[in-house]
């Protein structure tokens, strides 16, 4: 199949195609001894044979073509154009653009309509010449404009793909480097804190390692612009997200919710866990969703509420599932601006859910999603 793809197969194949039908009648008009059918059967079989280069070279050929069908006027071989010309000036559209295909349609159609008039007297057809150089050309404009639609279609589709990997990336990168590299530098920080005096070495240590993970939080958020350009949240909402959603390939879910809250405990943070509901399996990209939300939850109340007390609630419910991380804390302000909140949105929007985030009443901050879940 391939093989038959290939322009110039295709375009001798077609010269065959068009051929083959006139060649009995020229063996029947040569034995029968018709001099006015053997020329018109050859008259059409030369038209077909110059279609050959009409993908190369489609006003060239189209200008051969007219030029035998005005011979054929002249020798009243022919009086309207044949299936060989109407390929040759639907290859004009297909192969030419803009004012070319134009110029070239009405230099044609006045070829053709005023040879007509010259070498038939009173039986020039103006509006049926018209018709047929106009719908051969335009067909085959109609036709390039569609292929150039659908190329354009491909690129766009690859290029979007290429922007959805680019964030799930961002995404990933921030939800687990970034989760870690604060915990890293909550411990060290407080490890650094409970030193005597005399260690003055193992404190300078410690500080420096404190200083390159903030560093390494820094240049990760620089490397987060790039791969996440283009992506814009307005009013919660993603625009021109798309893709697949998240990636389920990482082996976190809702089960890993307990070992995530008592890391957050080993890191300083007074954490609780409640589930409630019977616990049932999640689809892939909701399971993460839990996982990730709570994490990044978490992550933003050890980094912008410190010593505050943060409460997860996870809910299983016949059609839902629903996560709520609730602090008490008082925001300090610190840190930079990241895409936590953005990340959960994404991912409670890819999951068909919906995310509300805010000052809780009762003080702090509160986190929470409602995602559904697909009947059995």
């Amino acid at each position: 199949m391939e093989f038959l793809r290939r322009p110039r197969v295709s375009d001798t194949a077609l010269v065959i195609a068009v051929s083959l039908p006139a060649i009995p009648g020229l063996v029947t008009m040569i034995v029968q001894g018709d001099g006015g059918g053997t020329l018109e059967a050859a008259h059409y079989l030369a038209g077909a044979a110059l279609l050959w280069p009409r993908r190369r070279r489609p006003i060239l050929t189209a200008t051969l073509v007219a030029g035998l069908d005005v011979t054929g006027f002249a020798l009243h071989l022919v009086t309207i154009a044949n299936l060989p010309t109407a390929i040759a000036l639907y290859s004009v559209g297909r192969h030419t653009s803009g004012r070319v295909t134009a110029a070239a349609g009405l230099a044609f159609y006045a070829v053709y309509a005023v040879a007509g008039e010259i070498f038939w007297p009173g039986r020039g057809n103006w509006v049926g010449y018209l018709f047929a150089v106009g719908s051969a050309v335009g067909v085959g404009q109609l036709v390039r404009l569609r292929a150039e639609l659908n190329e354009r279609g491909r690129h766009e589709a690859a290029d979007a793909a290429v922007r959805e990997e680019r964030r799930r990336i961002a995404r990933e990168l921030h939800d687990i480097v970034a989760h870690h590299i604060t915990v890293i530098t909550a411990l060290v920080g407080g490890a650094r804190a409970t030193l005597p005096p005399e260690q003055e070495v193992t404190r300078n240590a410690l500080k420096s390692a404190e200083q390159t993970a903030r560093e390494a939080m820094t240049e990760m958020r620089l490397l987060l612009d790039v791969l996440r350009a283009g992506d814009v949240l307005r009013d919660g909402d993603l625009i021109g997200a798309g893709g697949t959603g998240p990636d389920a390939a990482t082996g976190v879910g809702a089960e890993r919710l307990p070992a995530l809250v008592e890391e957050a405990r080993s890191a300083g943070l007074a954490t609780s866990l409640t589930v409630t509901g019977e616990p049932v399996p999640l689809p892939a990209p909701v399971d993460l969703a839990v996982y990730r939300i709570v994490q990044e939850a978490l992550t933003n109340t050890r980094k912008h509420a410190a010593g505050a007390r943060a409460g997860v609630r996870l809910a299983y419910e016949p059609e839902a599932v629903e996560v709520e991380v609730v602090d008490d804390g008082r925001a300090t302000g610190s840190g930079t601006p990241g895409f936590g909140l953005g990340g959960m949105a994404e991912r409670v929007a890819l999951c068909g859910g919906r995310l509300s985030t805010g000052p809780h009443t009762g003080g702090g901050f509160r986190v929470h999603a409602r995602i559904p879940l697909e009947k059995p």
